[in-house]
């Protein structure tokens, strides 16, 4: 388990690297004229230029690059045009419209988006998991019917759709919860949750979908296997079958796609954001786009990243966990 821990490791610290790579090449190499992108088209020639030296336009891309590295591990100083202003590390640079850190923007917003995302993940999981299993238990009876057409109406759904016929019926017309307005959990725990309840439910209702077919296919794939006819011929329980055996063959699966949609889900928010008014990260990356704020972009992106390969790798590890044989691949 160490070395596979350790192969693990090395790989998504290669990956970020990667990452940071190809973020750093698409954002200030490929575009073209950075100065004239970040400035804006009305500045003349000579604020072009100023903002050319203001970011080191005229050094080499190799020398730019270790900055930007320099300064996520070790911090940097930046001009702000009156003073110096230092960055601790991890500095993702300045934002070009406000001056304000990167880091601190980001970390502003972090937790709007990291409780959007995880508590669906959670919700989705019970959900989805909860029907699959129900589903492979009453197969061949009206149970497995209904939910199979529940799941697949839940896969070819949009969002929004879902998002704003809950919002109409269930803080409309029934008022049974409050429209969405995200409350800090250190503010209220409480209001925290009731407000995100339905923001969660909207996406966990779509995920919820693809998480009952695939462990519902996966346990049934489990039930026919010669060691549960024998389980069976022993008189062993089918809810005891169904819960410590067939279960567990599901799990696999589960955990692999599971770590795949949160980064998905962590790093494509701006819809779900938009919906619900919520002030994540998604909609603050669509702001700096249409700004052309390029550090805000680039920070935003590139901590996108960081999540996914970080879900990757915790899925890697519970995929060891739940079976043996990954740690010896």
């Amino acid at each position: 388990m160490t070395g596979f821990l350790l192969r693990r490791s090395a790989g998504a610290v290669v990956t970020l690297f990667a990452i940071s790579v190809i973020i750093y090449a698409v954002f200030y190499v490929a575009p073209g004229d950075v100065a004239q992108i970040t400035c804006g088209p009305r500045c003349s020639p000579g604020q072009v230029a100023q903002v050319s030296e203001q970011l080191r336009l005229g050094d080499p891309v190799y020398v730019r690059y270790w900055d930007f590295l320099q300064g996520i591990f070790v911090g940097q100083d930046y001009s702000t045009g009156t003073s110096v202003e230092h960055c601790d590390a991890p500095c993702l640079g300045l934002s070009y419209q406000s001056d304000q850190q990167v880091t601190q923007l980001i970390l502003a917003k972090l937790p709007v988006t990291g409780s959007l995302a995880l508590g669906a993940m959670v919700m989705w999981l019970i959900l989805g998991v909860g029907t699959g299993v129900l589903s492979a238990w009453r197969r061949g009876r009206v149970t497995e019917r209904v939910l199979t057409a529940v799941t697949l109406a839940g896969m070819a759904t949009p969002v929004f759709v879902i998002g704003l016929l809950l919002m109409i019926v269930v803080c409309g017309q029934l008022a049974l919860l409050p429209f969405p307005q995200y409350v800090a959990f250190t503010d209220d725990p409480q209001q925290w949750a009731w407000n995100l309840l339905l923001p969660w439910l909207s996406l966990a209702l779509i995920e919820a979908a693809k998480y009952a077919r695939l462990t519902r296919a996966s346990m049934l794939e489990t039930l026919a296997d010669d060691h549960v006819r024998t389980f069976r011929a022993y008189g062993v329980g089918e809810r005891s079958i169904i819960g410590r055996h067939a279960l567990r063959g599901a799990v696999a699966p589960v955990i692999a796609l599971s770590a795949n949609d949160f980064g998905t889900l962590f790093g494509g928010a701006v819809l779900s954001e938009t919906l619900f008014g919520l002030p994540g990260m998604g909609r603050e990356l669509v702001h700096a786009v249409r700004v052309v704020d390029l550090p805000v972009v680039v920070g935003m992106v590139l901590v996108t990243g960081f999540f996914v390969v970080l879900a990757n790798a915790v899925a890697d590890v519970l995929y060891a966990v739940a079976d043996r044989r990954v740690v010896l691949s």
